[in-house]
């Protein structure tokens, strides 16, 4: 019976010239995660990636629409002598992009902010109803990206703001 002898160091070339295609490969396949937005409450925080997002360009309205529908994944709960803190990745307000919250799917802001972070007290997002003076238990926000000298939106991050129950 004869069997070929490959050195060890042929083997080993081998094994490494595999372990790196395979690694290639796989990387190949993976999808570049979205940049990220966090909510911060105290010391708890919650992050998320874009539920919608077209690799920094703009997205159509009809899908902008779409998405800014969309319930939040990500929930904190605050009380009203909180203060909510928003953080954006930094590639958000690089080339004239800025970014600005939506709440319950209405615009909130006039212009996007050019900061990657910015906190706001929590009381002014649970204001009463004009027309029925309830108060709201939750508040669905979107931190949206959009381009200043190009007016479109570029990404979507949804986060839920919950009331602290009373009791």
């Amino acid at each position: 019976m004869t069997v070929a002898l490959i050195p060890a160091k042929a083997r080993r070339a081998g094994v490494v010239l595999g372990a790196v295609s395979a690694g290639l490969l796989a990387l190949s396949a993976c999808d570049k995660p979205t940049p990220l937005a966090t909510v911060t409450v105290g010391s708890g925080s919650v992050h998320t990636e874009a539920s919608c997002y077209n690799d920094g360009k703009a997205i159509s309205n009809s899908t902008a629409q779409k998405c800014l529908a969309k319930k939040a994944d990500k929930v904190i709960t605050v009380s009203t002598d909180d203060t909510v803190g928003f953080g954006v990745d930094p590639g958000l307000v690089d080339d004239g992009n800025g970014w600005a919250l939506f709440l319950n799917g209405q615009q909130a802001e006039a212009q996007p902010s050019t900061a990657t972070y910015r906190s706001i007290p929590a009381a002014s997002f649970f204001q009463p109803d004009q027309t029925t003076g309830q108060t709201p238990k939750s508040v669905q926000v979107a931190i949206v990206e959009s381009n200043k000298t190009n007016p479109s939106i570029r990404g979507i991050w949804h986060f839920e703001l919950k009331m602290k129950s009373s009791d």
